[in-house]
């Protein structure tokens, strides 16, 4: 089977991540902007973490034969540092029209305030203006509450649910989310919020119908292989396999296919992977053997581990 994940922040992961994902037949990750766990201190670090999304991480995941897409926002917890966020909304439209850029994202609310409000509108302007899809952080204390003022707001700045993906969603908000014709995105990790055998109920209840799932993996404890492994235990389970593809792979690329920077051509006919390129003079390799023209052998092997 193909997987793709959709909301995983590479930035934070090592290539032996990558070379495990693809191992495993991950053969796509978005990476949405996000929060660094500090505060950042000026728009300087902003600019520079944009960058290296849409310039370095993208190269990053070629060598291993995964195409990388992100996607470009101010995160909520930041919205709140008003000087901060006012420099960060000048700069947002120089990479919204970078390759690869698929959404304006992660956005949405935190601890609901009204800069996060300000600023959650104001991007959703951003994203209508450039006629781009929206990947919504939904809060992670008073979840529901939030989730469905995240979408009545949407809504109400003129964005069409359809091109709007509510992400971090569980038990208590999947049936609002999918009612109001959003896509439902689920973030699974090991030991907090929602698990792959929580998830594994819901797609028994609910079908796979705009539904689909993300490792989230970041700088605390995250799982980069969270899609592979869901999907297995999902089949293990009884999940039609159909459900499984769509969960896992369809329903994501369907999603972000509509920004028109995302195609499973991209993919299914890639580029060879040439490891003697280099960005801005570097290399992943650090003194090893360039591979030529396909995934290197390395990373070709499936771990028999790698679903435990």
């Amino acid at each position: 089977m193909r997987f793709i994940d959709p909301h995983c922040h590479m930035s934070s992961r090592t290539t032996d991540d990558y070379e495990r994902m693809q191992a495993a037949g991950v053969v796509a990750v978005i990476e949405p902007a996000f929060w660094l766990g500090q505060p950042r201190t000026n728009v300087g670090s902003y600019i520079d973490y944009l960058s290296s999304i849409v310039g370095w991480e993208r190269f990053r995941a070629s060598q291993f034969g995964i195409k990388h897409y992100c996607t470009i926002g101010l995160n909520s917890k930041e919205a709140n540092n008003e000087a901060l966020a006012e420099a960060v909304m000048d700069i947002l439209p120089r990479y919204l029209s970078k390759e690869g850029v698929v959404a304006v994202g992660e956005i949405g609310y935190d601890d609901g305030s009204a800069l996060e409000d300000k600023y959650y509108r104001a991007q959703l302007t951003l994203a209508l203006e450039y006629d781009m899809l929206v990947m919504v952080h939904t809060p992670h204390r008073d979840k529901k509450a939030g989730t469905i003022r995240s979408m009545e707001v949407a809504v109400e700045m003129g964005m069409a649910p359809g091109r709007v993906i509510i992400d971090h969603n569980n038990e208590e908000t999947v049936r609002d989310v999918l009612d109001r014709g959003f896509w439902a995105g689920f973030t699974l990790y090991p030991n907090t919020k929602m698990g792959s055998e929580r998830m594994v109920e819901i797609v028994r209840q609910y079908g796979s119908d705009r539904i689909f799932v993300d490792s989230s993996a970041d700088w605390g404890v995250s799982d980069p292989l969270a899609v592979p492994k869901t999907a297995r235990l999902m089949i293990e389970r009884g999940i039609p396999l159909k459900d499984v593809e769509a969960t896992c792979y369809g329903n994501a690329l369907a999603a972000y296919a509509q920004s028109g920077q995302m195609q499973e051509s991209h993919w299914l006919a890639p580029e060879p992977v040439d490891q003697r390129m280099l960005f801005e003079g570097n290399t992943v390799l650090r003194g090893q053997t360039p591979s030529v023209g396909a995934v290197p052998e390395r990373a070709a092997i499936v771990d028999t581990a790698v679903f435990k």
